[in-house]
């Protein structure tokens, strides 16, 4: 039964999260939105930018406030990346990236672990990578080769890393190494910062989209690190990646909904000046019934996610199995609602000025990245029939 006292809105956003969702887009519309078709076409990773968004508490949603986070739930993150997203889904795919590896830290590190590097990140005076897939290990991610041996009071890292977002920028890197035995049972989790020796990166790779961001292998030859540097105990570090990749999840849906978002506003803008055969193409009831269902595509990925989000938020038992869920639903939706509103733009959409094709290059890596939406389909299985 219902309890009649409670008062917080079920299917809507409270004053607070209204006003978190509009400072962040207002935030995108100014910083964001005018530039992200030069940062896409010169390759550039907009740092300054960022740090703008780092000082209004963009950088550390979710990390507790006694070291520089905003102490925000998950469905604050969804709604922030999402009006990010609406200026650049590239730029706010590596925040939520970001935030993905400074919670870790928050979430598993010891306290002097978090005193000492999380005031930097929640200010992005350090920018941070995820560490996880490999050249023989994506989708398999517990075959990870990449291998930590324990000498005296440190580790010694080699192997290599691979599509790491933030590679060559970041100033640390969250890895996840083997260190005993095969399987998940036996990866650990280190922190790494970006100066060791023995670090080194690949070309910035050349990709459909997210060119905003550079996308780098990452290789370790006798990477030493302290012990002191391994997030939990041994053993844990596959559990902590997972739990991490629950709320990447998430965010990679909310930059697909952002990026969505952008994509059916601007058909709506084209659509009102665009005219054809004597009429606005507004006017056609057919394109009219297209735009219908593109806003029922985005409303109903914005409900699924947020619900997966106030799941992940109450630590539900079948929170992970709905982000698996919000995420395949929500960036398959997007991808498509993005893809419709380029062929609504005819040749224009084709053309890097208008911004669309941009958003469809950008939006389709996520179908892929944070765990195939393949995968996504095989955790939900798990879940309804066990392994």
């Amino acid at each position: 039964m219902l309890d009649p006292s409670a008062t917080a809105p079920q299917f809507s956003l409270d004053a607070d999260q209204v006003a978190l969702r509009d400072m962040a887009r207002a935030f995108a519309d100014e910083f964001f939105a005018p530039h992200a078709i030069a940062w896409d076409e010169a390759r550039h990773f907009p740092i300054a930018e960022m740090r703008k968004a780092a000082e209004l508490g963009m950088a550390g949603i979710y990390v507790a406030d006694d070291v520089g986070g905003s102490g925000l739930s998950r469905l604050a993150a969804a709604l922030i990346f999402e009006a990010l997203a609406t200026g650049c889904p590239t730029v706010s795919a590596y925040m939520s990236i970001h935030n993905m590896v400074a919670w870790m830290i928050d979430a598993y590190g010891a306290d002097s672990q978090r005193r000492k590097w999380l005031p930097a990140l929640c200010k992005m005076d350090l920018f941070a990578s995820y560490c996880l897939t490999e050249p023989g290990a994506g989708s398999d991610a517990a075959a990870l080769k990449t291998r930590a041996m324990r000498d005296s009071d440190a580790y010694v890292l080699n192997g290599q890393k691979l599509f790491i977002s933030g590679a060559g920028a970041s100033g640390l890197y969250v890895v996840m190494a083997r260190t005993r035995g095969e399987g998940a049972s036996g990866i650990s989790a280190f922190i790494v910062p970006g100066d060791c020796a023995g670090l080194s990166f690949g070309a910035n790779e050349r990709k459909m989209g997210w060119n905003a961001q550079p996308t780098r292998a990452v290789s370790f030859e006798d990477v030493r690190v302290p012990a002191d540097n391994r997030l939990g105990e041994e053993g844990d570090g596959f559990r902590i990646a997972m739990a991490a990749l629950d709320g990447g999840r998430l965010n990679i849906a909310a930059c697909s909904l952002g990026g969505a978002q952008a994509a059916l506003e601007k058909s709506l803008s084209y659509m009102k000046e665009r005219r054809a055969f004597g009429k606005r193409l507004d006017e056609f009831q057919a394109l009219q019934f297209r735009l219908a269902d593109m806003a029922t595509g985005l409303e109903a990925s914005r409900t699924f996610l947020w619900r997966a989000a106030a799941a992940l938020d109450q630590k539900e038992p079948n929170a992970p199995s709905l982000c698996a869920m919000a995420k395949r639903f929500v960036t398959d939706t997007c991808f498509d609602i993005a893809n419709q509103a380029l062929q609504l733009h005819g040749g224009y959409g084709y053309l890097a000025e208008y911004g669309i094709e941009k958003i469809v290059r950008d939006l389709r890596v996520h179908q892929i990245l944070e765990g195939t939406n393949e995968i996504m389909r095989l955790i939900v299985a798990r879940s309804l029939v066990g392994r």
